[in-house]
């Protein structure tokens, strides 16, 4: 059984990981959760090639996961690390982006 922090979760998100066996197919909100990211980071790690949805989903479309590869990766401390690293690079980037434009509009 997992291990679950009910105190900082919504019921939904409580619900899905106290099941048994979670659905074949995660949505992005429902991985996120399942693998303790944020749902924004789940784009971010789907960009940065660490993670795959199912399919060839549109760029707008809904994205789904397999909870079998979550399962496997949730496992695979290297891959923890680059994921891990992946958003550290992704948030120090855009603090500098954001941090350069406004040195550059106020003076």
């Amino acid at each position: 059984m997992k291990r679950v922090m009910l105190g900082t979760m919504s019921p939904e998100q409580t619900n899905l990981l106290m099941l048994r066996r979670l659905p074949a197919r995660l949505t992005l909100e429902q991985a996120a959760d399942d693998m303790g990211f944020n749902p924004g980071d789940v784009p971010i790690l789907v960009v940065a090639k660490l993670l795959k949805p199912l399919g060839h989903p549109a760029p707008n479309g809904q994205k789904y996961f397999s909870s079998a590869e979550l399962d496997r990766l949730r496992n695979d401390a290297e891959w923890l690390g680059r994921d891990s690293g992946a958003l550290i690079r992704h948030w120090r980037k855009r603090n500098a982006l954001r941090k350069a434009n406004h040195t550059k509009s106020h003076p």
